[in-house]
């Protein structure tokens, strides 16, 4: 098996990294693994092997009235069965993404 000698150096957010590191801890692979594996996949796909794009959250002009109310009627299930977010769980959440 050859030595690995060069290394790669990235300036991440520290909250960023904490989180994908315990993730990764979780499941058992370490960073290096993992960036070799990312290298490995783009030399093998000639590109990144994942979509960049930023996914498009639902808004209200986009839907039908059908696709508003089924969204609309399954939130009002979860507030009733006490399976949604507080207002600030919600905001704590949304924070964390920004």
């Amino acid at each position: 098996m050859a030595t690995k000698t060069a290394n790669v150096v990235a300036r991440v957010r520290p909250e960023i990294k904490e989180q994908a590191e315990a993730i990764l801890e979780r499941i058992g692979i370490p960073v290096s693994v993992l960036i070799d594996t990312l290298y490995r996949q783009i030399i093998m796909t000639g590109g990144i092997p994942y979509s960049l794009s930023v996914p498009k959250s639902p808004v209200l002009e986009d839907m039908t009235k059908e696709q508003f109310d089924e969204m609309m009627q399954k939130g009002y299930e979860e507030a009733l069965s006490g399976n949604g977010l507080s207002v600030d769980q919600a905001f704590e959440k949304i924070l964390k993404t920004i």
